[in-house]
């Protein structure tokens, strides 16, 4: 088991590179001098050479990017422009609200669409089926920047049930949870009743029937179980992907999490803090897609680490 982590996590150097090296490269490609807008439009000439040099942005790109790698295999990130703090003291505290949100949402998402794909498998056809058919194709087609705000106008404004933004208690996190979640819950929904289905289908189920199986053991203890495998897949493809889809998500709420700390990083051309979002999000997907690996044994006696 440590052989075939290792060799995982060896894998992963070479794509964590990439995302390293494509992040320096398009935060110094996009326009702007974050020197000029720090010290703000009447600045001297004098001023923007100094602060420029003291944050080593006069030097040549390659110098730059070689520092910058130095300092991650170090450990330092760097310094944000805009905090003036550590940019992992700066990520660090923004990063449990970014996970406390993509937790939830995935938890909205499994006990929203590990049902409904059971459901829609048992009663395939009907218009049971039929009904989460629609249901699923509605969720795959809201783009969470309209959900969003629809839920804040409805809860929020009209109703008045639940708060429109910040972090704080449980009512915080309804809002911001569901709409990260429905799209991937439609997601989950139509691959558990893809899944479901394909293994009603098989001899053992038909041999449990004859043995006086319940129907609701068949699905749950027979189909359901055999058809985790590739539901844990899409679940931890899903946790990375909310990982990085709180961008949109927490802009809109004013979550205090990663998402909208790079939104920030960007529009103030904070390229240390920037970068450092980025990396926290690439090490905490390629994580996950190990920690879904790991849970495969787990789950199927059949898998084998090799």
């Amino acid at each position: 088991m440590i052989r075939y982590v290792s060799i995982r996590l060896l894998f992963a150097l070479p794509a964590l590179w990439l995302i390293l090296t494509m992040v320096f490269l398009l935060a110094h490609i996009v326009p702007g001098d974050p020197v000029a807008q720090m010290l703000g439009e009447g600045a001297r000439a004098e001023d923007l050479t100094q602060l420029r040099h003291a944050l080593g942005l006069d030097l040549p790109l390659p110098v730059q990017y070689g520092r910058y790698l130095a300092g991650v295999l170090h450990g330092n990130l760097g310094e944000s422009f805009r905090f003036q703090q550590p940019v992992l003291k700066v990520v660090a505290a923004h990063y449990p609200a970014t996970l406390e949100l993509a937790v939830v949402a995935l938890l909205i998402c499994a006990l929203i669409g590990i049902p409904a794909g059971v459901l829609a498998a048992h009663k395939r056809g009907e218009r049971t089926d039929h009904a989460v058919g629609v249901l699923t194709l509605f969720g795959l087609s809201v783009p969470n920047f309209a959900l969003g705000p629809v839920l804040i106008l409805f809860f929020s404004v009209v109703l008045g049930w639940l708060p429109v933004s910040g972090r704080g208690g449980i009512s915080h996190l309804i809002l911001p949870a569901c709409t990260l979640g429905a799209a991937l819950a439609a997601i989950l929904t139509r691959m558990v009743r893809t899944s479901v289905i394909e293994e009603l289908s098989a001899d053992y189920v038909r041999t449990a029937r004859s043995k006086g199986v319940s129907e609701s053991g068949v699905l749950f203890r027979h189909a359901l179980r055999n058809a985790l495998i590739p539901i844990l897949t899409i679940l931890g493809l899903q946790f990375g992907t909310l990982l990085a889809g709180t961008i949109v998500t927490e802009s809109i709420f004013s979550w205090p999490g990663i998402g909208r700390l790079a939104v920030q990083a960007i529009g103030a051309r904070d390229y240390p803090l920037l970068q450092g979002c980025i990396l926290l999000i690439a090490v905490s997907y390629v994580f996950v897609n190990l920690l879904t690996d790991l849970v495969y044994a787990l789950v199927d006696p059949r898998v084998r680490f090799e």
